[in-house]
Parts: C-alpha cells; sequence; structure tokens
C-alpha cells in the first residue's frame, strides 16, 4: 500500500469536515401525557394505496437503513397499468432512481389490497426493498377491503379510523402502540398539506409519519430503530417531492440509464478481484475488504467490499464509522473528487462496520491513489464521530481508455511463477470465500500451462 505524502492527504482531507452540521427537523410537541392512547377528533379513515389509480406519479426521497446505512435516493413512481397475473389484480408501476450519480430504471409490480412490491426487475431489487420496508411500511396495519364480486370482501388488515384509539401493536419494538395523534399542516417538497400524524415511541425517540386523506402513499415520515441503549439511528425516512395525476405516457421513457452507458462503454461483467488487509495509518483500525478490478476502463465501475476491523481483535467490526473514498491524481494536492460529493453528501457512514459500494472511475486514464479515510467513530448524528481513531489506508487504481480490462493469462512461456490471481484463488478457497469449482478451475489453469505436472 501507498504512504506517500500521508500528512499532506491527512491534511487536504481534514478540510472536508468544516461544514456545518445538518439542522434537524422541526417537529410540533405533542401528546405530553404519554403514547399509549390516540385518536384524532376527525372523521374518516385511511390505508396505504387509498385512491391509487393509473396515472399517478409521485416522486420521494427516501432512506431505509438496510441500504447504505440509510443513504438517501430520490425514487420516482408512474403507475403505469393495472394487470392481472394469476388471480391477483395488480398496478404496474415504472420507477426511476437517482442514486448519487447512478441513474437506474425498471418495473415494479404492487398489490391493489396493499400496495406493497409482488414482483419486478432485477435492477430495482434493492430500492423495491427500501419502498417497502419505508413508503409502503403502514401496509402491515392498514389496508384496502376487497370484494369478491359476490357481496363478501376480502380483507387485509382493513383501513383504520382516524379516531381509533391506536392501529396496532409493533412486536418487535416491546409493543408500542402506533397512533393517529394530531392534526398538522405541513410542508413537504410537494406542496402543503393538511395532515394526521401518526406516532410511536421508539429506544426513547419519537417516531413520526404524515398521513393525508384519500392520497395513496404517507407524505413525510421519520422513524427510528430500537435500541437498548443510547441513541437510536434513523430506521427510515422519507418526503413527497412531487405529485402528478392523469400522466398518461412514461415520463422516464428518454432517461439514460448509467447501466446503459456501461454497457455502451464495454464495461466487463466479469473482472478479477484483489483482497486488502491494512491497518490505518495511524493503527486505528484495519481496513479489510475485496476491489475489482484495480485496472478499470474510463466510465465503468470499480467495486468495494470494505470491512472496518478492531485491531485488537480483528474478527471484531467496528461500528458507527465515518469514513469517505478520495481519489488523488497527485498525493501532495487535494483530492480530485470524493464519493461522498459525488453522491451530495457531507461523508459516508456505516454503523455495522460493513458496507458494499460501486465506485465510477469517470477521470482521465492514469494511475491514481485511492483513500479510504476514516473520520471518526460514533452515532452518525455526530459529523466527523470521534477523532481518535481517524486513519487511512491506500490503494492504486489504474484507469484505461478502450480495450480489454479483463483478467488475460500470458503465454505460457511467458509464465515462470504462480500468477496472483490464483493465490487469491487459494487463499479465498481456505476462507471458504469461493467454492470447491472455482478452486479446481485455478488448479486445472496450472495444469494446462505446464506449471503443475501430474
Amino acid at each position: 500500500m501507498n504512504f506517500v505524502n500521508l500528512p499532506v492527504i491527512l491534511a487536504a482531507l481534514s478540510l472536508l469536515l468544516i461544514i456545518p452540521l445538518a439542522t434537524q427537523d422541526s417537529f410540533a410537541q405533542i401528546n405530553d401525557g404519554g403514547f399509549q392512547a390516540g385518536g384524532v377528533n376527525i372523521d374518516g379513515s385511511w390505508y396505504v394505496g387509498e385512491g391509487l389509480k393509473v396515472g399517478d406519479y409521485f416522486s420521494f426521497n427516501v432512506c431505509h437503513v438496510d441500504y447504505l446505512d440509510c443513504s438517501d435516493f430520490d425514487m420516482a413512481m408512474w403507475v403505469e397499468d393495472e394487470v392481472r397475473v394469476g388471480t391477483e389484480d395488480k398496478f404496474r408501476m415504472q420507477v426511476l432512481v437517482y442514486d448519487g450519480n447512478k441513474i437506474v430504471k425498471g418495473v415494479m409490480d404492487v398489490g391493489q389490497v396493499a400496495p406493497e412490491p409482488t414482483g419486478g426487475t432485477e435492477e430495482i431489487s434493492s430500492y423495491r426493498g427500501a419502498y417497502k420496508s419505508s413508503i409502503a411500511w403502514l401496509s402491515a396495519f392498514a389496508t384496502k377491503e376487497m370484494d369478491r364480486g359476490d357481496g363478501t370482501y376480502l380483507t387485509g388488515k382493513g383501513p383504520k379510523e382516524f379516531r381509533a384509539a391506536s392501529w396496532g401493536k409493533i412486536g418487535n419494538i416491546g409493543g408500542q402502540q402506533i397512533l393517529p395523534t394530531a392534526e398538522q399542516t405541513i410542508s413537504v417538497g410537494a406542496g402543503q398539506f393538511d395532515s394526521i400524524l401518526l406516532t410511536w415511541k421508539t429506544g426513547g425517540q419519537q417516531s413520526k409519519v404524515w398521513i393525508v386523506d384519500d392520497f395513496p402513499f404517507p407524505i413525510k415520515a421519520k422513524t427510528f430503530m430500537h435500541v437498548s441503549q443510547g441513541i437510536p439511528p434513523v430506521e427510515y425516512e422519507f418526503e413527497l417531492l412531487d405529485y402528478k395525476e392523469n400522466v398518461s405516457s412514461n415520463p422516464f421513457v428518454n432517461v439514460e440509464t448509467t447501466a446503459a452507458k456501461q454497457a455502451a462503454a464495454g464495461c466487463p461483467k466479469e473482472y478479477e478481484k484483489t483482497r486488502f488487509n491494512e491497518a490505518t495509518n495511524t493503527f486505528s483500525m484495519i481496513v479489510k475488504g475485496v476491489i475489482g478490478p484495480k485496472i478499470v476502463k474510463q466510465g465503468c465501475d470499480i467495486e468495494l467490499f470494505i470491512d472496518f476491523k478492531r485491531m485488537v481483535n480483528p474478527t471484531e467490526y467496528v461500528d458507527q464509522v465515518h469514513y469517505d473514498i478520495a481519489v488523488f491524481g497527485d498525493t501532495s494536492k487535494p483530492p480530485l473528487k470524493t464519493i461522498s460529493a459525488d453522491e451530495g453528501r457531507a461523508e459516508l457512514y456505516t454503523a455495522s462496520g460493513q458496507t458494499h459500494r460501486f465506485v465510477l472511475a469517470d477521470q482521465p486514464p492514469g494511475i491514481y491513489t485511492y483513500a479510504i479515510i476514516v473520520y471518526g467513530t460514533g452515532p452518525e448524528h455526530i459529523l466527523g464521530g470521534n477523532p481518535d481513531t481517524s486513519g487511512l489506508m491506500t490503494f492504486e487504481v489504474e484507469v484505461v481508455k478502450g480495450g480489454d480490462t479483463s483478467f488475460t493469462a500470458p503465454p505460457t512461456a511467458a509464465i515462470t511463477e504462480i500468477p496472483q490471481w490464483i493465490k487469491n484463488n487459494a487463499e479465498w478457497w481456505a476462507d471458504d470465500q469461493i467454492d470447491d469449482e472455482s478452486f479446481v478451475s485455478g488448479i486445472q489453469y496450472l495444469i494446462n500451462q505446464g506449471i503443475m505436472k501430474i
């Protein structure tokens, strides 16, 4: 690993942390007497999907803890049609996601009793899961009643009354009640709405979701995970950015996805991966993982699996890590870019100490130093965390223009030692990270090239 000019790197990157903390949302103080009895003095009821119809267009900014520790993205959905799959009627949605500098399109089918995802294209599977566990989450408690056509109803949970004392218990957080709590007029990206506020208590924090009568989805939410001690992290958060009715044609048809651009550039789907396992320059922790490819075509992704491990016990993860990935053309100068800035964030964060990211190599051809920088550790809301655990490690990546960047074995006569990729395969097989078939293929290669004789 290259530690050339690391003090200069640290000095340059320290400037990235001199930014103000994001202000917290201001919420009305409500229900000071407790959270186990609710009810709002308004007639009516609501369920997730109420009034949903073909031609509706929604755009949300959303995050969920299971997707990159609640890194937010914009998700737009257009209800294209009603379809029948087997015996079930569904809405088919066209979906467009802006995730940092990545653009993704796909299709998502949702149910009509509850608009939870029931199928769709693989490209948006991660975002589909985040949608289900955030925007559509209340469908676990409030759904449509469906007429069977014979005078009886196919019932899920059914709509919930605004006057109800409770909409149900959340079993995984100790049986806390979801309560209709207050009427509130709130402003979101899509405009101003008269809403009903639903609340429940989680780990000492108040989770909040705002719904609107006769509107299919909640318009805003900020909820927290259950923790036994400390400050609970955000579980999901979203806000309605835009809403339109009677959109008759696909609004995303002319949007080019990142995958389409990379396919046109000839980005490989299979590539050699290299492991790394290094202490930071300050010996604050171990940064371990896999990168691939290390020779990458311009405009293609570099895939990174990163684990932050403890120095004293490398089997244990370091949690609540504030970090970033920076790209240097010259380590004596400030970085060409940081991934956080590319994604419009102040920093990157992992609560678990593990992350899987794709980093776009869009710089001109050349050799670059990539730095994984640890700013510190601590709760997400404390920007930068505790700097006592700060440090960094680096590796080099070569960006090339054109040509095949996949691994090609040299001619037999030129092979005088076992290739590094074979050594990597052996180590990964010993660690149960690749299967027997992959390991045997490496052995077969050595035999075919005359390196190993039997």
